[in-house]
């Protein structure tokens, strides 16, 4: 079995605090804010020399953005280090979650990058990583892992069949479950097949995972009861497919779920907590999910959603949809505001 190519090599050394350099016009090496130690900056920048880029959802909630003469809200800003900053407030920029529990920091002189794209490209791998959207750009710094710009604006999912296996579940008919490994990088999804739907194109879910709602039952989202009640219609069905992905918080990753919560707890909507963090309102991408329906047999479905991105994304991936059904579930006291917010900024088809 191959392992992980470039990009997932560059996303796992993120992860670990290791610089990584962007082959490009412009070669660019970076590390993340997240997991870059204060002893390790001083390692790989003995001269103070290193600069701060942030994405232009996080500056436009540190009011950079208005210095900026394009208020792409997807563009990089870089800010140069000054004495002060080191790898804790560095942190402390790109955490929202310490805003409103310290003084404002500053002052910034925020630049456009030199290699917009190469820069544009880091932030991705950074939200790959599941870590906040802010690097450390570092100048004739060795790296640990060297990834082409061509390799992820390049990019396609693929992921592998590792394991199948009978899964009885209650009320429903004879089940399987199917482990898939993302080639790129190594995150497992499963796909849960029920029944049988020969000869027509199959209900399909596409279920992001929620710890939270999912496992421990939260009233915060809609998420659990989602679940259960997708498994009851497509074994009501006679047989469909459910996709499990790791794709928690939108695609943030369970940590950066758990900071947008807190963000909510201080009264911002779940769109608004997102961007605060420097994510985009939905992180999710659904190459994989095709990637695993390709691996099933399947390419034309019936997707059971009640969101019009999951439709667009399978659909840009290759796999027609050829229906949308409806999947509403009641709203409670605690994710009315929630549901409320899917509706109007989200796009969510709601009632």
């Amino acid at each position: 079995m191959n392992g992980p190519g470039p990009v997932g090599r560059a996303v796992a050394m993120l992860r670990s605090g290791r610089p990584v350099r962007i082959d490009g016009d412009r070669d660019l090496t970076v590390a993340a804010v997240e997991t870059t130690t204060q002893e390790l900056l001083d390692v790989r920048d003995p001269n103070h020399r290193a600069r701060l880029m942030i994405s232009g959802n996080r500056a436009a909630a540190l009011k950079l953005a208005n210095e900026r003469e394009a208020a792409d809200p997807e563009a990089p800003v870089v800010v140069d280090r000054a004495p002060w900053l080191d790898a804790a407030t560095a942190l402390e920029i790109a955490d929202p979650g310490r805003d409103l529990d310290r003084a404002p920091v500053g002052p910034f002189h925020p630049v456009v990058p030199d290699c917009i794209e190469a820069s544009r490209a880091a932030l991705m791998l950074a939200r790959s990583a599941g870590l906040l959207p802010a690097l450390w750009i570092l100048e004739a710094a060795p790296s640990d892992a060297v990834v082409s710009l061509d390799e992820i604006t390049g990019f396609r999912p693929a992921v592998n069949v590792i394991a199948r296996a009978k899964l009885p579940l209650d009320g429903l008919p004879p089940t399987q479950i199917v482990a898939f490994r993302a080639s790129d990088d190594g995150q497992e999804h499963v796909a849960l097949v029920v029944g049988t739907f020969a000869g027509k194109p199959p209900l399909v879910r596409l279920h992001s995972e929620c710890l939270t709602g999912d496992v421990f039952g939260s009233l915060k989202c809609d998420c659990g009861p989602q679940l259960k009640e997708a498994l009851r219609i497509i074994g009501a069905a006679g047989g469909g497919v459910l996709l499990y992905l790791r794709q928690e918080g939108r695609g943030i990753g369970l940590a950066n779920k758990v900071r947008a919560y807190s963000l909510q707890d201080r009264g911002l909507d779940t769109v608004d907590a997102n961007r605060r963090l420097g994510f985009s309102d939905d992180e999710r991408d659904y190459g994989h999910a095709a990637a695993m329906l390709r691996a099933l047999g399947i390419d034309r479905v019936r997707l059971l959603t009640n969101n019009p991105g999951k439709v667009a994304g399978l659909e840009s991936a290759g796999i027609e949809v050829v229906e949308r059904v409806a999947h509403q579930m009641p709203a409670n006291p605690h994710n009315a505001d929630y549901l409320a917010t899917k509706r109007k900024k989200s796009g969510h088809l709601l009632l």
